[in-house]
C-alpha cells in the first residue's frame, strides 16, 4: 500500500504534496465505507499531510472521512489545521476520540488548540485532560495571548545543579514522565530558579563522574512568561537558540520553548506581513465567504478613497487633457511605474523592520540608498519613455513632459516606500497593515500631479 503512495521525484516535482491519485483514492476508500481501505491508504502520512487533505475536501466529504478514520485520529493532526478547519473538525469528533486525540499533546499544543475556540468547545476539549494537565493548560490560558507563557510547554527534563552525568543519565532512564522531544536538561537551584542547561549530546559523551554545572552551555537565556512571543521567536533565530526555559515573576522555572514552536511564530509573522501588504488581513483558502467578505471590504474601501484623491487630483486638470488627448494615453503609465517602484521599497522596507534590520543605525544609510536606486531607475525610465513619447506622438516636448515625470515619481516612491513604513513603525502602527494605500497614494498623485503639471507648463 505505502508503495503506491510513493512519490517518485523524477516524474512529480511536487514531491511533498498529496498527489490528486491519493486524494481519490481516499474519498474512494469513505464513499465506499471501507474502513480499511481508508486506514492503509492514510497510515503512509504524516499529520501534516492529513490536515491539507481535510483542508481540501468539502465539509461533507472532510465530516465522512473523520467519522469514518474513528480511533485513528491523530492529535498531532488537530495541531497542523487552520483555525476554521479545526474548529468544523471538532464539531465531528466524538468525545472518545477526542479525549485520545488530545492527551497525546504536548501542554503547547493543547493551548493552541483551545485559545481561539468559543468557551464550550474550550470546556469540551479541557474536560477530557488529567487533572495536572487541564491546570497546566488553564494557567497558561490566563497569560496574554501572543506571551512566552502561551507559547511555552510544562513538559521538560530538569534536575538540580549538583547533579552529575551518570546521575542525569540515571534519571532520564527511569522517569516516568518526560517531554516526547527534548534537547536539553535544564539545572535549577534549590529556589527552581534555572542556572544553566546541558546538552544531551554532551550528557552522552562526558564521563559520568563530570559534573553538569561544567558543561552548560554559552547560549542559555530565559524568558520572561509575559514577553513577546516574536521577541522570543527573534531571538532563537538571532542566537541560533534550540530550547530555552521561561521563568515567572520570582525568576522560577515555568516552562520551555522550544526551536520549533518559535519557528512557527516566525512563519507566522512573515505570513502575517504578506497578507496584510495585501489587505487580506488573516484569511486563508478555509475561510466562509462572509468572512473572506468582512476581512478585504474594509481595505478596498481604502482603496477606494485613495483612489478617489486621485482622481480629484486628474479633475484638476481636466481642460489640459481634453487638449491633448495623449495625456490620458500616457498616463496611466507614469503612476502604474511609480506604484511598482514604490511597491518595491515598501516590501523591503516592512521585511527589514520585522527582522529587525533596520535600524536607527543604518536608517538614514538605507533612506539615502533608496532614494538613489528611485533617482537611477527614473533616469534609466525617462529616457525610454521619452523616446517612445517621441516616436508614438511625433511630440519631442511630450517626451521630455514624460521623462521628467518618470524621474520626479519613482524618485518619490523610492522615498516614499522606505519613509512610510518607517514613520508608521515610529507611530505605533504596523507598517505591515497601513503602509500600501499611503504609498500608493503617494505615488499616484505625485504622478499625476508631475506629469500633467508639466503637461500644462510647457505643451499648453
Amino acid at each position: 500500500m505505502a508503495d503506491n503512495l510513493a512519490h517518485d521525484p523524477e516524474q512529480d516535482e511536487d514531491v511533498y504534496e498529496l498527489s490528486n491519485r491519493q486524494v481519490s483514492d481516499i474519498l474512494r476508500a469513505v464513499s465506499a465505507s471501507d474502513k480499511d481501505r481508508l486506514s492503509g491508504l492514510m497510515a503512509p502520512l504524516h499529520p501534516a499531510d492529513i490536515a491539507d487533505l481535510l483542508e481540501q475536501v468539502n465539509s461533507t466529504d472532510r465530516r465522512e472521512l473523520i467519522e469514518l478514520y474513528g480511533q485513528d485520529f491523530d492529535g498531532d493532526i488537530l495541531s497542523e489545521l487552520e483555525e476554521g478547519v479545526r474548529e468544523d473538525v471538532l464539531a465531528v469528533l466524538t468525545p472518545t476520540v477526542l479525549a485520545e486525540a488530545v492527551r497525546e499533546l504536548d501542554s503547547d499544543d493543547v493551548v493552541d488548540l483551545v485559545e481561539d475556540l468559543d468557551e464550550p468547545q474550550q470546556e469540551a476539549i479541557l474536560e477530557v485532560l488529567e487533572d495536572a494537565d487541564r491546570v497546566a493548560v488553564e494557567q497558561a490560558l490566563t497569560y496574554p495571548e501572543t506571551s512566552a507563557g502561551r507559547l511555552m510547554q510544562r513538559e521538560l527534563a530538569m534536575g538540580p545543579e549538583h547533579w552529575t552525568v551518570g546521575a542525569a543519565i540515571d534519571y532520564l532512564r527511569h522517569a516516568e514522565e518526560l517531554p516526547e522531544e527534548f534537547y536539553h536538561i535544564v539545572l535549577v537551584d534549590p529556589k527552581m530558579r534555572p542556572t544553566g542547561y546541558v546538552t544531551l549530546g554532551k550528557i552522552l559523551g562526558a564521563p559520568r563522574a563530570a559534573k553538569l554545572r561544567d558543561l552548560v552551555e554559552e547560549s542559555f537565556r530565559t524568558f520572561h512568561v509575559l514577553e513577546d512571543e516574536a521577541d522570543v521567536a527573534y531571538a532563537f533565530n538571532q542566537y541560533h537558540l534550540i530550547s530555552a526555559p521561561v521563568v515567572d515573576d520570582d525568576g522560577r522555572l515555568a516552562g520551555m520553548i522550544t526551536i520549533d514552536d518559535a519557528m512557527s511564530v516566525l512563519d507566522e509573522e512573515h505570513e502575517e506581513d504578506i497578507m496584510r501588504l495585501a489587505g487580506v488581513g488573516e484569511g486563508s483558502l478555509a475561510d466562509k465567504i462572509f468572512e473572506t467578505i468582512r476581512a478585504r471590504f474594509p481595505w478596498l474601501a481604502v482603496n477606494l478613497v485613495t483612489a478617489i484623491l486621485a482622481s480629484m487630483v486628474i479633475a484638476r486638470f481636466g481642460a489640459t487633457i481634453e487638449k491633448l488627448v495623449a495625456l490620458a494615453v500616457l498616463m496611466p503609465i507614469v503612476a502604474s511605474m511609480g506604484g511598482n517602484a514604490g511597491t518595491q521599497s515598501l516590501t523591503v522596507a516592512v521585511r527589514a523592520i520585522a527582522t529587525r534590520d533596520l535600524t536607527s543605525a543604518n536608517m538614514w544609510r538605507v533612506i539615502r540608498r533608496e532614494a538613489f536606486v528611485g533617482l537611477v531607475n527614473g533616469l534609466i525610465f525617462a529616457v525610454v519613455m521619452g523616446g517612445i513619447g517621441v516616436l508614438w506622438f511625433g511630440m519631442p516636448l511630450l517626451g521630455l513632459v514624460i521623462a521628467a515625470a518618470m524621474i520626479i515619481n519613482l524618485f518619490v516612491a523610492g522615498l516614499a516606500g522606505i519613509l512610510v513604513p518607517v514613520l508608521l513603525d515610529r507611530s505605533g502602527i504596523d507598517p505591515a497593515l497601513a503602509s500600501g494605500a499611503f504609498v500608493t497614494t503617494v505615488t499616484d498623485v505625485v504622478g499625476f500631479s508631475a506629469f500633467l503639471g508639466l503637461a500644462a507648463l510647457v505643451l499648453l
